[in-house]
């Protein structure tokens, strides 16, 4: 948002104002969330044809904002709905409330309009507070204490908020104060009401569940459920798991300590798309399979680079010696492969073989690199090779297991391109502004000193954060003409924490 903060001036032509925005945006077929940019591209189009309203973009940008989430709004219970007031509406001087940590404690003393906005909330079976900020908002939204939340704000705050809001992909509609400052304010009451009352016979589907996704994926790689898939289908195991110091040692590398990405990844993007939340046998199969690949590489990348520590622990081959790793890794994608194997999805298999290779590919330009000069579209080669597969595989697999949605594909392969970069050059910045200098392979950093050997620590720092904002829009503008609302919003808020 820019910072010329002008409303419009009166009643009349706010409500005029906002049903010209309504028609607008119902010619767009938009799909929430939307991101800052696109709402940007859309108040900038709608003033293109509103010369009077060039003025007023920020608060353009709020409403078609609310526009877009009005019908997914709708759909939620009043119970799942916050109201969010500032304290800015009650009467500077005379409230006589108290603060807690949650925000005022308000006592209906009639001197302000506030208690009859929170009573209506209540009253519909809704929570309301009244505090400075959206991060609580935030808190509770993942905390899936509410799914939506209706805030009214200044428009100095919400440029604040907004962002967050965007980036969380927060189903949320905002009406700006009518005035600035922090004392005795006023708002569109009626409006606030409309909002607030709103209901759909259109259910909105409930948020994926991340916590339960995670403890789903979480579950599927303890030690009796690994054994038991990765046993399945074997015709011999030559004495069972634990006469086979190999297999013994995958096991406890693939039932250790870690994030799991890729697995939650691809599983959320199943149920996103099929709305169900029991996991399918090709889902379960699919998400072990690709920690294996993804394990057994990370295990090949420390043999080849030498590191004898990864995540504060010993590697596999400071353990046991580079023979035994290799053998160790190459043991994991025999295991990815069969698990995968064991069901009747061919396309599984050909989508892992194909990112194997990918990978490889990468790694081999890597390893390659002679520590001549390096380019910045060499590196941007051998990130697209070995970082972007690894977030692509994911969400073709979780695509695939669906057994539809193809023409995703394109725009899914986009947006991993994107991400993987963005991700690979916040990577690259961190160790720059950490001193950890990587010498022994190409980086987004080398090529900078290379292609700009005068710049210092700083220009070279706020190039590769110019860059990575760069790519980060850029994966969220691969999601503009995504329609499926649960997807979108996943993605969003995956990117958001990957790339935080």
């Amino acid at each position: 948002m820019d910072r010329t903060h002008i409303i419009p001036p009166t009643l009349e032509q706010r409500t005029h104002l906002r049903r010209q925005l309504k028609a607008f945006v119902q010619t767009q077929r938009l799909c929430p969330p939307v991101s800052l940019r696109q709402l940007e591209q859309l108040a900038d189009l709608f003033t293109g044809c509103h010369a009077e309203c060039s003025d007023m973009r920020p608060w353009l940008m709020v409403e078609i904002h609310n526009q877009i989430w009005l019908p997914v709004v709708a759909g939620i219970p009043y119970e799942r709905r916050l109201l969010m007031l500032p304290k800015c509406l009650s009467r500077y001087g005379e409230c006589q409330a108290e603060f807690d940590e949650y925000g005022l404690l308000c006592h209906r003393c009639g001197r302000c309009h506030i208690p009859r906005l929170q009573d209506m909330a209540d009253q519909l079976g809704g929570l309301s507070i009244v505090a400075e900020g959206f991060t609580q908002v935030i808190e509770l939204i993942e905390r899936r204490a509410v799914d939506a939340v209706i805030g009214v704000s200044c428009l100095d705050s919400l440029e604040k908020a907004f962002p967050l809001l965007v980036r969380h992909a927060v189903p949320g509609l905002a009406i700006a104060l009518n005035d600035s400052g922090c004392r005795n304010t006023h708002v569109d009451e009626d409006y606030v009401e409309e909002l607030l009352t709103l209901l759909s016979d259109d259910v909105t589907p409930r948020q994926l569940d991340h916590e339960a996704i995670h403890e789903q994926v979480s579950h599927w790689f303890t030690r009796p459920e690994l054994e038991q898939l990765m046993d399945a289908g074997s015709p011999s195991t030559g004495g069972g798991w634990a006469d086979a110091p190999t297999l013994r040692v995958c096991l406890d590398w693939m039932s250790g300590e870690g994030k799991r990405w890729r697995p939650f990844l691809l599983s959320a993007v199943w149920q996103a798309l099929t709305g169900k939340t029991e996991m399918t046998p090709d889902v379960h199969r699919a998400a072990v399979a690709v920690e294996c690949f993804h394990k057994a590489s990370l295990i090949h990348d420390d043999v080849e680079d030498q590191d004898a520590e990864r995540y504060g622990q010993p590697t596999i081959n400071a353990l046991y010696g580079d023979a035994f790793a290799i053998n160790a890794g190459d043991a994991l994608l025999g295991l990815g492969y069969r698990i995968l194997s064991q069901g009747n999805n061919a396309e599984l298999l050909r989508l892992i073989a194909d990112a194997h290779v990918r990978l490889c590919r990468g790694q081999g330009e890597e390893l390659m690199w002679d520590g001549r000069p390096v380019t910045m579209d060499r590196v941007m080669t051998i990130f697209r090779n070995k970082t972007v597969p690894a977030f692509e595989v994911s969400l073709m697999l979780g695509l695939s297991c669906t057994g539809g949605y193809a023409h995703l594909r394109p725009m899914l392969s986009a947006y991993s391109d994107a991400l993987g970069i963005a991700y690979q050059l916040k990577d690259d910045m961190e160790d720059h502004a950490q001193d950890r200098r990587k010498t022994t392979h190409p980086t987004a950093v080398l090529a900078l000193q290379t292609e700009h050997p005068t710049w210092n620590q700083r220009e070279v720092q706020a190039e590769l954060q110019r860059m990575t904002d760069f790519y980060h829009q850029q994966a969220i503008d691969a999601l503009n003409g995504l329609e499926q609302l649960e997807l979108k919003r996943l993605l969003y808020q995956v990117t958001e924490r990957i790339l935080k």
